[in-house]
């Protein structure tokens, strides 16, 4: 009965042909689509995931951002290399990414689906092996939601786990995922926070609200993490 009939959401057509090659593929990669409170209603591509027209309707997905420290308690952060999509050229923690819309990184029972969607974009991203940052070495601590836009097309809306390691790694980063890399100390990156506030430097927004709200209560306490664990409640921001 055409009464009855559904009409398809129609997703906004971009231009895309001007974008690096390897950044787009990653596009069509499936995103695990959420409602606010984090429960899983359906998926979609990191394209349409990322589009604002898409995000000031509602588009929400489930993502991650890890902060790796190693034994001197330094944390390694990156900058994103200019071929990436969002947020080009931004600093960041040491990997930020999505579990995709498959059954090994959906299982929710402890977020191992997100913790083994780390370890796979820390392989990725970093080149760190596989055997060396396993999911179960990855600290699920708690999760918020925030929005913010990188450009006019694009941009984020996502909840977002926030996971730590405690390891010394191997490093081989892919320069089309990263520009650069260092390992800082608290007042490094308290200078880093500074040349952003003063414009000098880009800083990616979930960044800079973690960093802002809660990494340094949970660096002065990185042998007594299990006192800030919540995964309950979701920050909003």
């Amino acid at each position: 009965v055409l009464g009855r009939v559904r009409r398809l959401k129609a997703m906004p057509e971009i231009n895309i042909s001007h974008l690096d090659k390897q950044q787009v593929e990653l596009l069509a990669e499936m995103c695990i689509v959420t409602d606010e409170n984090d429960n899983k209603i359906g998926a979609d591509t990191k394209k349409n995931c990322h589009l604002n027209e898409n995000i000031e309707k509602g588009l929400l997905h489930r993502a991650f951002s890890v902060f790796l420290f190693n034994t001197e308690n330094k944390l390694l952060i990156q900058q994103r290399s200019d071929a990436k999509i969002t947020f080009p050229g931004c600093f960041t923690n040491t990997c930020c990414s999505h579990p995709l819309n498959n059954p090994n990184e959906l299982e929710e029972n402890e977020a191992i689906g997100v913790r083994r969607a780390a370890q796979r974009r820390l392989k990725a991203e970093l080149g760190i092996p596989l055997e060396e940052v396993s999911p179960e070495e990855i600290y699920y601590i708690t999760r918020f939601h925030y929005k913010a836009q990188s450009d006019s097309i694009w941009g984020e809306n996502e909840i977002d786990y926030i996971l730590f390691v405690r390891k010394n790694v191997t490093l081989n980063p892919d320069p089309n995922e990263i520009k650069s890399y260092r390992y800082v100390s608290k007042e490094e990156l308290k200078e880093l926070m500074g040349k952003a506030n003063r414009g000098d430097i880009k800083i990616t927004p979930w960044f800079k609200i973690i960093v802002e709200t809660f990494l340094f209560k949970w660096w002065d306490n990185l042998d007594h993490l299990s006192q800030f664990v919540d995964h309950e409640k979701i920050h909003r921001m």
